[in-house]
């Protein structure tokens, strides 16, 4: 065995696997966007399988001299992986990290199932929990493309069984652009409305805090941490993410909370609520007239993201990792068995990522001669990546909300002090599953590379995938983008 064969096996960074087919039937279903919220809807679901996308299929030789021109970047952000998976007690993990749309690493760390000691590999397949949320935008965005959704008429023009909703006495609109800027002002899952009021004064009254004074900001920091355990649960805690109600249909889905008062008047406030996008699950539905699961097979069909399906229990799903949580001892246990949003492999998110990146960029050119186009049309990739004022990013407080994505802006307040670079991310966490997809575009002016055909896309994209619940991984995520990106700039 030759020295780069022997190297190689010790990374562990491409793995060969076989071609898997499966052809599964759903008799029941939830679409909660990306949390986890056990509804089951009677929906039927067929997926075909395939080869598993670029993450998952066999190397080149092409590939491997890619994948060798970035030894340094991998071996750093091995170690920022291991980091945050022995920081958290994470049983498994998987990472895939393509430039300029060419899969340059992707391997897994630590165990899919414990208890039969199975590995994470590339093709594992996770819970993605809330990036389910930028997958139904994309849809919504295509809807509209097609003349077939409005998102600025409310609401009820599509799902006319939504109640018409007043705040503080007074008729109020809401409309899809609003759900998926979250600002519609419909609850997640704390249905005490006071609660919620009082945690966001507490948030404003704390960032003032932090302008004023340093001792300010340690008194109010002190006073939240004192008072977040009486204020409210921790967000797992929350009954909802454990409910086992069967709902026959998405529409019946929305009887958990249609009802119910809005927690802000909508269009005023942001508040991230999965609830909101049960409804523009049904609103998606409405507009394109068959089923929301159909209708997001068909969207995963166009991106080749053969292996991302709907998270059920039923179905055999060759490659499913199960899920943990800690336990109040702080052991590592099995997680409950609640279903929602979709599972899929670290390549299937890639795919997705480089194919916005790419309609992104192309957006941007004037000549877009021997180009194909983008998944999505010019105007839908600049609005979807379009921050918005009123919103915020709780896994980035430097960003804004846009449509189903947060992006922070290039930006520099002082010289040589810090300097943001331009990215957009969604987080998602789920009942035994934490994740993340983050885009970081290349920087200046769009150079040619190659032919034409190959020109786009140009960037970074990262996504972690794990099988714990509650594990921030965004900021990893960046770093881990900023080193394939300083091998980009080397290479200029």
């Amino acid at each position: 065995m030759n020295a780069w064969v022997q190297q190689q096996q010790q990374r562990r960074y491409v793995v060969k696997s076989g071609t898997d087919t499966s052809r599964t039937r759903f008799n029941v279903w939830l679409w909660g966007a990306g949390a986890g919220i056990v509804l089951a809807l009677g929906l039927k679901y067929r997926t075909g399988g395939g080869d598993s996308g670029s993450c998952d299929a066999e190397v080149s030789d092409e590939e491997r001299t890619v994948s060798g021109r970035y030894d340094a970047a991998i071996r750093v952000s091995r170690d920022l992986v291991a980091r945050i998976k022995d920081e958290v007690g994470a049983p498994g993990l998987v990472i895939g990290v393509s430039v300029d749309g060419q899969q340059v690493w992707c391997e897994g760390f630590g165990y899919a199932d414990l208890e039969n000691r199975t590995a994470c590999r590339p093709e594992t397949v996770m819970r993605i929990a809330s990036i389910s949320k930028p997958l139904t935008t994309a849809a919504v965005a295509r809807l509209c493309e097609e003349g077939k959704l409005d998102l600025d008429v409310p609401v009820q023009q599509y799902v006319p069984e939504f109640p018409a909703k007043q705040f503080d006495g007074e008729d109020v609109t809401i409309t899809t652009r609003m759900i998926v800027s979250h600002l519609s002002g419909i609850r997640h899952y704390e249905r005490d409305v006071k609660k919620v009021r009082e945690n966001r004064e507490k948030k404003r009254s704390l960032i003032k805090a932090e302008v004023k004074t340093t001792k300010a900001e340690e008194n109010m920091t002190k006073e939240t941490k004192q008072a977040k355990p009486t204020e409210r649960k921790k967000e797992f805690e929350q009954e909802e993410y454990y409910l086992k109600t069967n709902f026959e249909n998405v529409v019946q889905a929305l009887d958990l909370f249609k009802d119910d008062p809005l927690i802000f008047k909508p269009g005023s406030t942001f508040l991230y609520s999965t609830h909101a996008f049960t409804l523009l699950s049904a609103v998606v539905e409405r507009a394109a007239g068959q089923s929301f699961l159909d209708h997001m097979k068909n969207l995963f069909h166009e991106l080749g993201m053969v292996n991302t399906v709907p998270d059920k229990n039923d179905p055999i799903v060759y490659h499913r990792s199960r899920f943990y949580h800690l336990n109040k001892k702080g052991r590592v246990v099995n997680c409950p068995g609640p279903e929602g949003a979709f599972l899929s492999t670290a390549g299937d998110l890639l795919l997705f990522g480089n194919a916005l990146l790419y309609s992104y960029q192309l957006a941007q050119l004037k000549d877009t001669k021997g180009l194909l186009p983008g998944f999505l049309r010019p105007q839908s990739s600049l609005d979807l990546w379009a921050p918005l004022y009123r919103t915020e990013g709780s896994w980035d407080k430097d960003g804004l909300y846009a449509q189903g994505w947060l992006v922070v802006e290039k930006s520099q307040k002082y010289g040589q002090c810090k300097s943001r670079r331009h990215y957009v991310s969604h987080t998602g966490g789920a009942v035994g599953a934490s994740s993340v997809l983050l885009i970081l575009p290349s920087e200046g002016t769009l150079q040619p590379k190659g032919t034409r055909a190959e020109f786009l896309p140009q960037g970074t994209v990262v996504t972690i995938i794990t099988n714990m619940q509650s594990v921030g991984l965004n900021s990893t995520a960046l770093k881990i983008a900023y080193e394939f990106d300083k091998v980009c700039k080397k290479s200029l």
